[in-house]
């Protein structure tokens, strides 16, 4: 079996065992020579392990103090009914946060253009936030929304969900939402913002939300950390 196959192979052992809760959350990870002996291989095979392992956010190292099991990904639900950051955060156990990072009014360019029925330099509201879980950045998100549909959004409306805001504020019921999703690697801006390295993983996507009567209400990009987040896609053949 060649050096690459030992390493996945080990690899997913100890991810298996890290899912399971063998290794508890926060609890030192064995040494490097401790899983040489139980695996019966080189350093240099349970070090790449580990390495990867580190950079999808499963263990965390500690200069000094060595290597600690990470606490779980914040779990993000993709289905036909899904519960706005906080509620799905909860079930999890961890508290959810969203921080404004600014809230401004700028006019439509030529690709807001090809997303909304308006016209160029129409007034669109760019709302950029910052969703935390249990206090950590996980998701950098860009927001779009036509001042004609929704003029005047505020500070704090905009600091809870938008979707709750369109619905009890403006009276526009969300009937649908289109998502691309793609992997992509942090650049300077969304390393400053997720608190992530340059060139980190990062899960991308890209939102197009219809209301009822099928109108564009709101187009928005979002980053989320790959070593704190995972994806769970829920369909139904009923």
């Amino acid at each position: 079996m060649s050096q690459s196959t030992l390493q996945t192979a080990i690899k997913e052992e100890l991810l298996s065992r890290i899912k399971r809760g063998y290794y508890e959350e926060g609890k030192k990870f064995p040494t490097e020579y401790v899983l040489c002996e139980e695996f019966d291989v080189s350093r240099t095979t349970v070090r790449g392990a580990l390495n990867q392992l580190t950079l999808e956010g499963y263990l965390i190292r500690q200069q000094g103090r060595g290597t600690f099991v990470a606490g779980k990904k914040v779990r993000q639900t993709l289905s036909h009914t899904p519960n706005n950051y906080a509620a799905q955060l909860a079930v999890q156990g961890k508290r959810g946060e969203v921080s404004l990072i600014q809230l401004s009014v700028v006019s439509a360019t030529d690709v807001l253009t090809e997303v909304f029925p308006v016209k160029e330099q129409a007034p669109i509201q760019k709302i950029e936030r910052i969703r935390h879980a249990d206090g950590e950045p996980t998701q950098y998100e860009i927001s779009y929304i036509p001042w004609s549909i929704a003029p005047g959004i505020t500070k704090e409306q905009a600091e809870h969900s938008l979707f709750d805001t369109l619905s009890k504020v403006f009276n526009i019921q969300v009937a649908k939402t289109t998502e691309s999703l793609e992997i992509v690697l942090a650049d300077e801006s969304i390393s400053s913002h997720l608190k992530c390295p340059i060139n980190a993983p990062c899960f991308y996507i890209e939102t197009v939300t219809e209301d009822q009567e099928g109108r564009i209400i709101e187009y928005s990009r979002s980053y989320f950390r790959g070593d704190k987040t995972n994806f769970v896609i829920e369909r139904s053949y009923r």
